[in-house]
């Protein structure tokens, strides 16, 4: 069983990418699903085919879905919500923001990820396609599991306490006390879930870029925080190359540009492979166009294989500091030279130069020093500094 997710900022092309991977891995004859888990799903669209809350069999061997977050909210959370919401109410808490305040933070991300875990677990499927939201709300949804996890454990510790003197009179009152049961688990199905999304047989997460500035930053932000929370990347889409035959002085003019990044895309991201895609002169819709886009990002190799297995950047903790690993292989030994502004890393060692963004936790620490060893650069970052008062303003009276 393989799951594939792919993250990328908002118009990349994520959703063209999934179906292709998709629709490339159908015709090599595996089972395969392709999710949608954007709120604002265009997947249909791409497929050129009605999809629905459940899995909807397009072609041979390939299926389309549209996850209804709310839906499985109510599947997933149902009793519970409407047994907290109901307590809400009871203290005044108008209907709506009572229905809104009994959702656990995180729930809606959650019971996505199960579901997908489910396709998963139950065998229906060779490989499960995921097209994700934008980046930001990609990564939020893969923290989720162990955001979600703390609370949980939070309300079971409230409920042993307080709830367990309280039970006889409120069972009595609202038979619906005993839902409170079923949280633990659900907690343990999360910490399942966590398990598999970070099992690098089963899970691959693929950045979908294009060669432009503002997208590569985001990309290397979500990098980082997928290895921080020990997600395996495998690989990185690099989507709407100018093609060579495309011509004039104004698509020249854009190669150049595009060149540029290009490059830096392949050395940012190595030694993850990068699959070029060309810019298509027309609209990608239907199963045709995305096997033709598949066979351009793919040629022969199968989609659906493992390419990358091992850690493209490593953070612990040791102390009050924390150490960011970053394997460079291909890099010789040589001075380090190392500056940081805000939450951007710039390391140079001889003509390798690489530019980082850090994620939150390293932002605003220090960075005291800079080793590189055995093909492995360690950086090290030392406690927060505390922000230096503002010194009075000078000059006299109004």
């Amino acid at each position: 069983m393989r799951l594939i997710l792919y993250l990328g900022k908002g118009g990349v092309g994520k959703t063209t990418t999934a179906a292709a991977t998709a629709v490339r891995a159908a015709q090599l004859g595996h089972r395969t699903l392709v999710v949608s888990t954007d709120v604002a799903h265009s997947l249909a669209d791409a497929l050129d085919h009605d999809l629905s809350s459940l899995p909807v069999q397009i072609d041979k061997n390939l299926w389309g879905q549209e996850i209804n977050v709310l839906d499985e909210v109510r599947q997933h959370w149902g009793e519970l919500q409407e047994y907290v919401a109901s307590l809400l109410r009871r203290r005044g808490v108008e209907d709506v923001a009572a229905e809104e305040l009994a959702i656990i933070p995180g729930m809606e991300e959650v019971v996505s990820l199960l579901h997908i875990r489910k396709q998963a677990r139950e065998g229906n499927f060779d490989a499960v396609v995921v097209d994700a939201a934008p980046t930001g709300e990609t990564v939020r949804l893969l923290t989720m599991p162990e955001t979600f996890e703390w609370y949980a454990m939070r309300v079971m510790q409230w409920e042993t306490t307080t709830m367990k003197m309280a039970r006889p009179l409120v069972r009595a009152l609202v038979p619906a006390t005993d839902v409170f049961e079923v949280l633990p688990g659900f907690v343990e199905q999360v910490r399942k879930l966590r398990a598999t999304l970070t099992d690098p047989s089963i899970s691959s997460y693929r950045l979908v870029v294009n060669p432009e500035r503002m997208v590569l930053k985001e990309a290397q932000r979500a990098a980082t925080y997928l290895a921080l929370f020990g997600y395996p990347i495998d690989g990185v889409v690099l989507n709407r190359v100018l093609p060579e035959e495309a011509g004039g002085e104004f698509v020249e003019q854009m190669r150049v540009v595009q060149e540029r990044y290009r490059r830096q895309v392949h050395e940012l991201f190595a030694p993850l492979p990068v699959w070029e895609a060309p810019l298509f002169p027309g609209e990608i819709k239907g199963i045709a166009d995305l096997a033709r886009f598949g066979g351009a990002l793919f040629g022969e190799q199968n989609p659906t294989q493992v390419f990358f297995v091992g850690k493209t950047q490593e953070i612990v903790k040791e102390g009050d500091e924390y150490i960011l690993r970053l394997p460079l292989p291909q890099v010789e030994i040589n001075k380090v030279n190392m500056t940081k502004r805000g939450d951007q890393l710039f390391v140079e060692i001889g003509n390798f130069r690489r530019e980082m963004i850090l994620p939150m936790t390293l932002a605003d620490r220090p960075a005291t020093r800079a080793v590189f060893r055995g093909g492995v650069l360690e950086v090290r970052f030392g406690p927060p500094q505390p922000a230096q008062p503002t010194p009075p303003e000078q000059g006299g009276s109004p």
